[in-house]
């Protein structure tokens, strides 16, 4: 007697959805989802986190009222939950708040690069925040010797790319409300809180 197979197996694991991130320790590492399968970066380095406070406290300051600047959202980027990503900053309109996750698109997402990051960031998380309806997305380089932010807006469904500032140059833009934001004063010491809007005002 012979037997027909498919070439499937029932061992094959189900896709992973967001109620299987409940189960990952709590261990400081950052769990995403792709299409079912877990994503895992490690913890951010100090450099990494100065930026991402930074910019989150200067963000948080100068926003209007009717916006929410949040720190490390989670997202569900498909309505089967198979998908999740975690940018290191989020902006959304204060009444579009969800729980336990946004399944929306924030009006900006921002990643900051690291090492082990870059693809992901310059590529792959662009395509899907692209695809996902993302309408503005910033990519910060953190280096010290030259920090930079990139910013990309989506027009006709793609990003494109509208300036990257460098250094002490300033980043002005009124995307998702009028902003500034100079990229050194992300990283340096001295008085970032004067400065980090480019102008002598204190900013927060």
């Amino acid at each position: 007697m012979s037997l027909m197979t498919t070439g499937k197996t029932d061992l094959d694991p189900a896709p992973l959805t967001v109620e299987d991130l409940k189960r990952m320790p709590d261990d400081g590492q950052r769990y995403e989802l792709v299409d079912g399968r877990l994503d895992v970066s490690p913890a951010p380095v100090f450099a990494h986190s100065r930026v991402e406070s930074r910019l989150t406290i200067h963000l948080g300051v100068i926003a209007p009222p009717e916006f929410e600047v949040v720190s490390t959202p989670g997202i569900n980027v498909n309505a089967d939950r198979t998908h999740h990503r975690v940018p290191d900053l989020a902006v959304i309109r204060a009444d579009a708040e969800e729980s336990p996750y946004l399944t929306k698109p924030p009006l900006l997402a921002v990643e900051i690069v690291s090492p082990e990051s870059a693809i992901r960031d310059h590529h792959t998380k662009r395509q899907e925040y692209e695809e996902f309806g993302i309408p503005s997305y910033w990519i910060v380089n953190p280096d010290p010797a030259l920090p930079s932010i990139t910013e990309l807006r989506l027009e006709d469904g793609g990003y494109r790319e509208v300036t990257t500032v460098v250094g002490e140059n300033v980043l002005k833009t009124d995307t998702p409300f009028p902003l500034s934001v100079v990229p050194h004063w992300l990283v340096a010491l001295g008085n970032r809180r004067k400065h980090v809007g480019g102008s002598d005002e204190a900013a927060g």
